[in-house]
């Protein structure tokens, strides 16, 4: 996050010019929703984030930055994007792979004996909650578990947004709490504090949003009723496309295990997508034949290693007569996240530009100014962190530049840091999988199969942590005071 020229305190960058791409942008994506409504992130917000970018650069000129500095800017801002889509192109091999191998078919499959529809929301939070504790990666359990639950959701027939607002608060509760989680350790490491000691702060905002999130979702599927019939219906459409068996599930737990053991996520993915073809050439021949569109010819190697290659690149494609069946399977493969690309790439280099040019620090220095007590403090943290997710389009400079900006002035206030490293936490973690273009919210989109904006207003854990947070502040409950020493050396 450094940057070559540091214009954030420039005489010539005024609030004003600091806040025309920003208004520029909000202007242009207002446009993009009311001429294209849903199909907006399929290439017009794209623009607008280019088109913002170039109007960033322009008053970085006035701030004394040059082109070549916010070219490097834009770059810049593209590579730290460049790991989380490369993930996401390999958990695109994985979802065809998977489904052609049968491993999403037998979750479904087993998943709606288990899970009752009156529990099932609650029941997929909790699920993933666990999981994710216990690998520390929301994104991995969004890929693996979160790809059969929704399919066990659209077998239910219940609201695919309810189900993806579930997985994600589920997941993100886990990932929060992780001690192997990523944002976790940058939380701790961007504000100095003790790693198990910012986890045990964390949990006085944590477990009464997660507690209030379990009894939305149970309350939502109470009034679901079980549809035995149509449930055995579905098996059997299973059963006749594909081979079914406890045995597909050793994917799933290769995949966690891996994860579990602190393997990297991007060769971890691949590994086991790379698994789920070698499952489909052993217990799903036919469906493999079928795919390549040679069903005639189930013995050709050839035609078996077509059938696997589409399924990396194109994902599975059902094609069993039943509209619901061929809807749910029809899925995966790189080609499907492409356009996930292109947004992330987009709003990532509109970031870059935002800070190389100064114009990010400027507006975060602006906002530390209007605090005035601890309310205040962590309310205008809260909206940092939210603010920063929409404009650098990433959760990890989300957490680390609020994190090195604002530690002084919560010592000032006499406040531990540790508040400061929870309230990160709170709102930069958990705000990024609500904003569109951000890497957090195209990634849940793209895996899930639901937008943002629709899923958003149901991830109820996401949305009620910052809220608390804030309560927290203005009340003064569950803040910790900074050691007196601390404290008093930062006395002004």
């Amino acid at each position: 996050m450094s940057s070559t020229h540091d214009s954030s305190h420039s005489p010539a960058l005024t609030p004003a010019l600091a806040l025309a791409p920003i208004i520029f942008l909000i202007a242009l994506l207002a446009c993009s929703v009311y001429l294209f409504g849903a199909d907006s992130s399929y290439g017009a917000n794209q623009i607008a984030l280019v088109l913002a970018a170039c109007v960033a650069a322009l008053v970085g000129r006035r701030a004394g930055v040059s082109w070549r500095q916010a070219e490097e800017g834009i770059i810049h801002g593209i590579a730290l994007g460049l790991g989380p889509t490369l993930i996401l192109l390999a958990v695109g091999m994985l979802i065809g792979t998977w489904i052609l191998c049968g491993t999403v078919p037998a979750m479904i499959y087993y998943g709606v004996q288990i899970l009752n529809p009156g529990i099932f929301y609650a029941a997929s939070a909790a699920i993933c909650a666990i999981v994710a504790l216990s690998i520390g990666s929301s994104w991995t359990v969004a890929g693996t578990l979160g790809i059969g639950l929704m399919g066990i959701a659209g077998s239910f027939e219940l609201s695919p947004t309810i189900t993806a607002g579930a997985i994600i608060s589920g997941a993100y509760f886990g990932d929060k709490l992780s001690p192997m989680s990523d944002t976790t350790n940058l939380a701790a490491a961007a504000t100095g504090v003790d790693l198990f000691d910012h986890i045990r702060h964390m949990l006085w905002t944590t477990i009464p949003a997660f507690g209030l999130a379990l009894l939305i979702f149970a309350l939502l599927g109470s009034a679901n009723a079980t549809i035995p019939g149509e449930i055995e219906a579905l098996q059997q459409s299973l059963g006749a496309e594909f081979t079914i068996g406890l045995h597909l599930l050793l994917p799933l737990a290769l995949m966690l295990g891996l994860v579990y053991k602190r393997f990297p996520a991007y060769p971890a993915i691949v590994i086991s997508a790379l698994v789920g073809a070698l499952f489909a050439l052993l217990f799903q021949p036919d469906a493999v034949a079928r795919l390549a569109g040679e069903p005639g010819q189930l013995g050709g190697s050839f035609i078996q290693l077509k059938g696997i290659w589409i399924s990396l690149f194109d994902g599975y494609r059902s094609d069993s007569g039943n509209p619901f069946l061929d809807d749910l399977l029809s899925k995966g493969g790189m080609s499907s996240m492409l356009n996930t690309v292109w947004l992330i790439i987009c709003a990532l280099g509109f970031g870059g530009v935002l800070e190389r040019t100064g114009i990010l620090g400027y507006l975060l220095a602006m906002a530390l100014r209007k605090v005035k007590g601890d309310g205040s403090l962590i309310t205008t943290t809260v909206f940092t962190c939210f603010g920063t997710n929409i404009l650098a389009a990433d959760q990890y400079i989300a957490i680390a530049l609020p994190g090195r900006m604002y530690k002084d002035a919560y010592e000032r206030h006499g406040l531990s840091r540790l508040n400061l490293s929870r309230t990160l936490e709170d709102s930069a973690t958990l705000t990024s999988p609500l904003i569109p273009w951000n890497t957090c919210g195209a990634y849940m989109s793209a895996t899930l199969g639901v937008a943002t904006m629709q899923y958003a207003p149901f991830a109820f854990f996401n949305l009620l942590c910052p809220v608390i947070a804030i309560i927290y502040g203005f009340s003064g409950f569950a803040l910790k005071p900074a050691e007196p020493a601390t404290a008093l050396a930062n006395t002004p």
